[in-house]
């Protein structure tokens, strides 16, 4: 029952978790419309291998990661530059995709995996919200990791929910712009990099709140 629970519970977290927009999202959104579900498929397995190892790390570690305030505040400060730099990178990039196939191809048509790995390894927001998840999972007692059996069924729950999570993402997102008229012409020159400007606005907001309020 226990590794059933552990299995349910990473699974509602990471589905819920790999919901919201963020860049993993939007590449792999990018990476079906321009080279189909295989390559997608192949960008998302590395996505989530990097990020087994992050949840798993923060599992073991989580209490001695919350404690370390100045690793927390250097990830938290990093984290908004590198979605203002996606918001830049992915604008930029689009105007040159006027006369081309599709600026995405440029990254990921020879590995969609390796550019999985090197994006997954790039989000430095991913190790706070695990390791205050994992914390609050522990404390509150709806996972048990007494053993190794129970920690591979909470990370395989986790892996699947994160999976899951971008394939609905990515089936959503690409009916809406086959529904919306003029949306797929907007989403990378505008929408896209709007997204990620609020993104960073809102992580310097809870930057500010966490450090220089409290």
């Amino acid at each position: 029952m226990k590794l059933l629970k552990n299995s349910i519970v990473g699974f509602i977290v990471s589905f819920v978790g790999s919901m919201p927009l963020g860049y993993l999202n939007i590449v792999g959104f990018e990476t079906y419309n321009s080279l189909g579900l295989e390559s997608l498929l192949l960008y998302l397995l590395g996505v989530v291998i990097i990020e087994a190892v992050v949840i798993y790390c923060t599992l073991i570690f989580a209490r001695t990661l919350v404690q370390n305030t100045k690793l927390m505040k250097v990830i938290d400060v990093l984290g908004i530059f590198f979605l203002l730099f996606l918001a830049y990178s992915f604008y930029a990039h689009s105007q040159k995709s006027t006369i081309e196939k599709g600026y995405i191809n440029a990254y990921i048509a020879y590995s969609p995996f390796l550019m999985g790995v090197l994006l997954s390894s790039l989000n430095f927001l991913q190790l706070p919200f695990w390791t205050a998840w994992n914390l609050y999972l522990l404390n509150n007692n709806y996972i048990r990791v007494a053993n190794l059996r129970l920690k591979m069924c909470y990370l395989v729950g986790t892996i699947v929910g994160t999976f899951s999570g971008m394939i609905a993402f990515v089936t959503i997102l690409q009916a809406i712009s086959k529904n919306t008229t003029g949306l797929t012409s907007y989403l990378m020159p505008v929408v896209v990099p709007s997204i990620f400007v609020l993104l960073a606005l809102f992580q310097l907001y809870k930057v500010v709140k966490k450090y220089l309020l409290t």
